[in-house]
């Protein structure tokens, strides 16, 4: 049975304080930049617009919007309901229901040096409902709109900042309500977050599956199978994948030479990381490499 405990906050083995959630961790990792909101009110059947690319979160604050695509079912995003889209609408349609359907929508986008791994594990888009989301939408949304009409210095900064707190609180609350999948799954269960943590706090041990089902308190067995069912692939297998995602991010910000990435994340030559890397991410890292450097050689 899928535990689901009141916070996510992981103690050490043999601590009595608090020193840091994994989810807390992770997120951290996790940078953005909102640019832009706005409010705006359709009318029945028009399309809510909204910039390809672009992560948004869309609130109703009246009425109802129909999400819709051609390979999923649509779905009703009712007044008080908040949907994040984490890469933009891709192919979503955002359409109103009723009359006079009111909405504000928040525009924003992960930073470049943020650990890409982590953003392409989230879903096309996470919906938050009234029930789930009231405590704290409610409280968040006022003060938006009041930095949003706000001409003073450093409103930009405080809309931004806002912005980040409502995807923070968005990922947290759909983590909780036990709706998540990939490693984000795993946090719903106090056991398996424990190994999750132990993997990213220091992702260049080698560790081993006996280790891994210590640190959860589990048998070997039962451990793997859990894993597995929450996280979408064994143990040892994200331990790799987690460390690959780190090397992508070095990659991506030039900060050492191909070889020198592929010590540092464990591996004992440049042949064996770029074989890992090139099963994981369909191209060799030198690919990325040199993708990361092409603007720099433009200037």
């Amino acid at each position: 049975m899928m535990e689901s405990p009141e916070n996510l906050t992981i103690l050490p083995d043999g601590a009595s304080h608090v020193t840091g959630d994994l989810l807390s961790h992770v997120l951290a990792q996790i940078r953005l930049t909102g640019d832009q909101v706005f409010s705006r009110t359709l009318a029945k059947a028009e399309q809510l617009d909204l910039d390809e690319g672009q992560a948004h979160i869309v609130v109703v604050t009246a009425g109802a919007l129909r999400m819709e695509s051609e390979d999923q079912a649509p779905g009703v995003i009712d007044a008080g309901d908040l949907v994040l889209l984490p890469r933009g609408p891709g192919g979503l349609r955002l359409v109103a229901l009723h009359p006079h359907v009111a909405i504000v929508a928040c525009r924003f986008w992960f930073d470049p040096d943020s650990l890409r791994g982590m953003i392409f594990a989230l879903p096309r888009y996470i919906h938050i409902g009234r029930a789930q989301g009231a405590g704290w939408i409610d409280g968040m949304l006022p003060f938006l709109m009041i930095e949003t009409s706000d001409a003073q210095p450093g409103a930009a900064l405080m809309i931004s900042r806002i912005i980040d707190l409502m995807v923070i609180r968005t990922l947290r609350s759909w983590v909780h309500e036990g709706h998540a999948t990939g490693w984000l799954g795993g946090l719903s269960d106090a056991r398996i977050a424990r190994s999750l943590k132990a993997i990213h706090e220091r992702p260049l041990q080698r560790w081993s599956i006996n280790e891994l089902a210590d640190k959860a308190g589990m048998s070997r067995s039962s451990f793997c199978e859990r894993f597995a069912a929450l996280v979408g692939r064994s143990p040892l297998r994200y331990q790799n994948e987690w460390r690959l995602g780190l090397a992508r991010d070095l990659l991506a910000r030039r900060d050492a030479r191909v070889g020198e990435i592929g010590l540092r994340i464990g591996y004992e030559s440049e042949a064996a990381f770029s074989r890992a890397y090139k099963q994981l991410f369909g191209h060799p890292p030198r690919v990325e490499y040199a993708l990361a450097n092409e603007p720099a050689k433009q200037r």
